[in-house]
Formats: C-alpha cells, structure tokens, sequence
C-alpha cells in the first residue's frame, strides 16, 4: 500500500466501510437468536455484504486505505488486489442471498443462515486482513462454518462430503498456523503485519519451511491437485446456492493467502517453478478427471480445480521472476472467476428448475457463460487470459496457458452437455424458485462486468485488438473440435469417481483392514514366546548388528 494514491474521500470514509463490512453480518447473527428478529433478519441479510462492496469500489476509485485498532490487535487494509476480489465477491454474496433468502420462505432454516453469515464474514475478512492473527481467524471463519453449507441434510453421501471437507479443512488450518508461526519468527522486529513479516521472508533463515507451508494450506484451499479430493464431493452434495457462494467466493480466500503471503516482488526460481509446475498439473488434471463426470455440479468443480490451477502456475511464474505487478494481474483473473463459477452453479439450478427447452436462448447464453473461463473474445474470460499472459510470460508456460485454453473449453462444452441430458436430476427442493429469473441477468453480467473492472489493470484497446480477440479465439474453436470428438467417444472414458484421490485414500484404508487379521494371529502367537526367549532374540539381533557394523 505504500506509494500509492489515496483520495481524501477514501481516507475518510474507507476505514468506517471496513469496520462495517465485518460488523453488518456479525449483527445478523446475532438478530437470528433473538425469536422476534429472526424473520426481519431473514429478509434482510442479503444486504450484509453492502458496505464491503462500497468498500471495495471506494478503493478502486480512491486507492487504498487501511483501518488499525491496537487494542483489539486489529489491523485491516484493503488494496487493489484486495478490492478486486472484494467487489465480485460481495456481489456473489448479495445476488445468491437475495435469491435465497427473500423470495424461499420453506428453506433454509437457521443452521443454514448462521453459518451463512459466519461464512460470509470469513470471505470478507480473508480479503481485508492486514496482520497474522486477524487472516487466521478470518481464514478459519471462512472454513468451518461453511460445513452447515455443505452438509444440510441427513443423506450419507452428504455427510461423507462434510467429512471430507472437514478433515481437509482442520489439516490446512494446521499447516497455516505453522507457517504463520514461521513467518513471525523471521520477522527480527516482531511485528505481525502481513506486509512486514513478507518483506522478511526473502531473507529469512525459516524461508523455505514457510513458502512449503504456505503453497500446501492454500494449495489445499483452492483444490490444488492431489489436494483436491474435497472439492468435487462438496460441491456435489451442497445446495445450488452454497455451491455457488463456495466455489466463487469461498475458495478465493486461498488465492489471496497466495497473493498476500509469497513475496512475489522477489525472484525465487526454485519455489517459483515448483508452484508453477502444481499449477499446470492441477490446469490439466481437472480437465482430464472432469470430461469423465456426468453429475454437472461435478464438473464445474473438476473446471475450478483446472482454473485455480492455472492461477497457481501464474503466481509461481510471478514468484520466479520476481514480478511485483503480478498480484493485480492475478487477482483480476480470480475476480472473473468468481462470477463465472457462481453464476454457472446458478445455471445449474435455473435448468434443474425450469423447462429451459422452451427458452431457446438458455443454452446458448450457458455455453457462452462456460466458455468466458476459456477466454471467449468479448466475454471476461478473454480480459482475465489477457490479465495473465503478462505473468505466464512467452515460453513454455505460455504454451501451457494456451493448451489450459483449449482444454478449459473442452470440459466446458462437456458441462453443456450434461446439463442439457441431466437438467432435472431430482434437487429441486433445495433450489429457490427465484434463481431462474436472476439467472439470466447474472449470467450476463458475469459476462460482461469484468470489462468495467479492467481499466484498474490494463487497457481496453489491447483487449480489442485483432491479435487479442484472435489468442481468445483459436483455442476455443480447436476445444470445440475436441467436444465433439468426446461426444462420440467419451462413453469409453474409464469412469472415475469423484473426489478422485480421496476415494483412492478410502479404498486403500479399507484395504488395510484386512491386515487386522494377519496382526491378530501374530499377536497371539507371540504371547505363546516366554520372556526370556523374547530377549534372547532381542539380544542376538543387536549383536548381530553390532558385528555387522565392525566390519
């Protein structure tokens, strides 16, 4: 935040947004325990998000601005990058929560709408948090919570998703503790400021442990592959609306544990090319899992693990070259995908709730929404592929960038596809009846919007040029040569189930149980061995050793 130009409208106003961007939701909680304000707190919380989104245009307009509250070891700031993601962000939460919300007087209950606001509070402050222990707290309470999300029913594949989501949860909790322990180790002054402990870590005798640390919490957080079994049970088993909340806004709380915490204004070529390296593996290993998927919810979640994976390779490209730049760039690109993702979650729900055969401009506007994440010309995907290929740079990960392209566009044309054979597959309880008529507009304003955002990252005129739209058109074409293709003979695709490694870790555990048995035997035959017989083997092994050794 340094260096930058702050407008005295922002200095004075954007501390007080800051301060109620945490403060409206948190409210809310608290109107649900009261009996007489449950239902003026249901009808209204979909205004909770309101002040971090005028918090986050006031940066944009005004630049940066900061909040500090020694006493309650608060310190809150809010940057391009930060705003950015804010922005969408908040209009995800605002959007989804009015359809949810006002209009769906059967669902959800209070369970449901506290953790909404709990998770809500968390997404906000994960964006904002300037110290150590407020991004903890705030990560935390973007995580936990979101387990009511998940899991609000009683159905065994449901609580076996919240399971899984809760044991990933609690392990990344654990390594960023880790890391932030090693982190405000290697800061020789003791401050506990995120800008201040990053500058240290360069230098830092514990940086190598931290930057593991780091890469392996938000690596988890944004489904980075192996770590990625989480997302598409969760995603499968959540209700449309939390689908689309977690997996637009949700998830980005680890983009900006990545953003915030490499020290990406100093070249580190090893870590850099190892992040990198994650990144594209987990670009084409969504692709690759994801086209063997029928359940459309399942897809979408294999394509955020592609996506978030390409986001992960262009900040290890940024971290290898030591580009201060590239956390705009990349935020930018996360912000698009924040919309994208919610509001293809929200097509889920719109087909699944209406007869969409009918409204012969619904498929069409789906196909168009999809393919914006594989850079569409004039969509945002094609700003946010523009955003990046400062950080990809022209070697070969710029080749990978354009194959990610390619294979974006092809799981998406399969997203199409099972969408339109497996509309109505039987969660219409849990689908406000609002979502078909804000669908339309959200689609094409996720569409679309990013085009007022990008002026705070780059130029319109680049982004309309014929090279451009030419780099944006290209792929697409050849993964649509690709859908076909898989149309035809994607029925021979070996079936895989989701959550991938997970099940593979289930199976192996089961596995296990078999050895019990062999154990059991062992055990009791050697209770039958008398003590001394007992040492006298133990006895004749370390001897055995000891002679090994003198030779």
């Amino acid at each position: 935040m340094t260096g930058s130009f702050t407008s005295p409208l922002a200095a004075a106003l954007g501390p007080f947004l800051l301060v109620a961007a945490l403060a409206l939701p948190l409210a809310f909680v608290a109107a649900w325990f009261f009996a007489g304000q449950r239902r003026r707190a249901r009808d209204l919380q979909w205004l909770a998000p309101v002040p971090a989104l005028g918090a986050a245009l006031l940066a944009l307009a005004g630049g940066p601005f900061s909040f500090e509250a020694p006493a309650l070891r608060l310190s809150l700031s809010l940057d391009r990058p930060g705003a950015l993601l804010l922005a969408v962000a908040a209009l995800l939460w605002i959007v989804v929560g009015a359809a949810t919300f006002t209009y769906w007087k059967k669902w959800p209950g209070q369970r449901f709408a506290v953790c909404w606001l709990l998770t809500l509070t968390g997404s906000i402050g994960a964006f904002v948090a300037a110290d150590l222990l407020s991004f903890y707290l705030f990560y935390a309470l973007v995580s936990i919570p979101a387990y009511g999300l998940i899991v609000d029913d009683d159905a065994p594949e449901t609580k076996r998703a919240g399971g899984v989501y809760m044991a990933f949860t609690i392990l990344g909790e654990a390594l960023l503790l880790l890391a932030l322990a090693l982190l405000a180790a290697g800061e020789p002054h003791g401050s506990l400021r995120i800008e201040d402990v990053v500058a240290e870590l360069p230098t830092s005798p514990w940086r190598d442990g931290a930057l593991a640390l780091i890469i392996a919490s938000f690596g988890m957080k944004i489904g980075l592959a192996p770590l990625n079994g989480w997302m598409p049970l969760a995603y499968r088993a959540a209700p449309i609306s939390a689908a689309a909340v977690l997996s637009g806004a949700g998830v980005k709380a680890g983009v900006i544990g990545l953003i915030r915490f490499l020290p990406l204004g100093f070249a580190l070529p090893v870590w850099g090319a190892a992040l990198a390296v994650l990144g594209f593996f987990a670009a084409f290993y969504g692709v690759a899992i994801g086209v063997t998927q029928q359940n459309p919810k399942t897809v979408l979640a294999y394509s955020s693990i592609s996506q978030m994976g390409v986001l992960a390779a262009a900040l290890g490209m940024a971290l290898a070259a030591g580009d201060a730049s590239a956390p705009a760039l990349v935020a930018f690109a996360a912000a698009n995908h924040v919309l994208v993702k919610g509001a293809l979650f929200l097509t889920v729900g719109a087909f699944a709730a209406m007869d969409w055969r009918r409204e012969k401009w619904a498929l069409p506007l789906a196909a168009a929404l999809g393919l914006s994440l594989a850079g569409l010309p004039f969509t945002g995907g094609a700003l946010a592929k523009l955003a990046l290929k400062a950080p990809m740079g022209y070697g070969i990960a710029a080749i990978l960038s354009y194959a990610s392209a390619t294979a974006t566009a092809l799981l998406m044309l399969h997203f199409v596809t099972r969408l339109a054979k497996t509309a109505h597959w039987g969660e219409t309880a849990r689908i406000p009846h609002a979502i078909p008529r804000y669908w339309p507009f959200f689609a094409l304003g996720a569409i679309f919007l990013p085009w007022l955002l990008f002026p705070a990252v780059g130029h319109l005129s680049e982004a309309l040029s014929l090279d451009t739209l030419w780099d944006g058109f290209w792929p697409v074409l050849i993964g649509a040569a690709l859908a076909l293709g898989l149309a035809r003979w994607g029925e021979k695709l070996p079936p895989i189930p989701a959550g991938d490694t997970v099940v593979v870790a289930e199976r192996a555990f089961k596995s296990s149980f078999a050895l019990s048995g062999f154990f059991e035997k062992a055990d009791a035959r050697l209770r039958f061995f008398p003590a001394g017989g007992l040492s006298l083997v133990t006895i004749a092994l370390i001897l055995a050793a000891l002679a090994a050794k003198a030779r």
